[in-house]
């Protein structure tokens, strides 16, 4: 599979256009239950809100919806989608809360509200990029734990967790690319006493 943009965690944005409030908030959402979910999570947290306009690009685009919900057609939604495309990410989902301030802002008004507002919660978020990777098992004493998480993190491997008992055991993860010179690497600087052991292959998040 193809490495792929996506975001990390959740990012919020607000904003004030003639007194009526804006809040835009972004999740990483991987699939279409994902998104639903969140969107119903928005809809429950802001019930008291006018309007909770949303769109999403799940599973790597697969899924792409929109919703205006109740503002005019072709004001929230599709402009919400547009920015989700204009930064290249996927698997996430914008939801654009917004409370009536009393000034009716037009159609031109609500569509540039409407993209600001997930601009700013796109340009606040942690962007990854989903790519292929192995994932690996190394075993050492704890004299050594120092040197094998440097080469991990030289190689631009991400430790997912560390197991302490009579010896460490340090799960993590390298783009594919790498393994073999980091493998390589691993024998050389301790004689081969300590052993990747490949556990399988996933599309992980790797930061930009």
């Amino acid at each position: 599979m193809d490495t792929y943009l996506t975001v990390a965690g959740v990012s919020e944005f607000e904003l004030v256009e003639k007194h009526s409030r804006f809040i835009a908030t972004l999740k990483n959402t991987a699939t279409d239950e994902e998104a639903v979910e969140f969107i119903n999570e928005m809809r429950s947290k802001y019930s008291d809100a006018k309007h909770n306009c949303y769109a999403y690009s799940a599973e790597n685009g697969k899924y792409r919806r929109f919703s205006d919900d109740g503002e005019p057609h072709g004001t929230a939604g599709k402009p919400i989608l547009d920015v989700i495309d204009g930064f290249g990410i996927t698997d996430c989902t914008i939801v654009v809360t917004r409370y009536f301030g009393g000034i009716l802002l037009g159609t031109g008004g609500l569509v540039r509200a409407y993209s600001a507002a997930a601009k700013g919660a796109a340009e606040a978020a942690e962007k990854v990029m989903m790519t292929p990777c192995t994932v690996y098992s190394s075993r050492c004493g704890y004299a050594e734990r120092e040197r094998l998480l440097k080469i991990i993190a030289d190689s631009g491997g991400t430790v997912e967790k560390i197991d302490y008992s009579s010896e460490l055991e340090v799960t993590y993860f390298l783009k594919d690319g790498v393994c073999n010179d980091f493998t390589k690497k691993l024998i050389d600087t301790f004689s081969a006493r300590i052993k990747a052991e490949k556990l399988g292959n996933r599309i992980l998040p790797v930061k930009l």
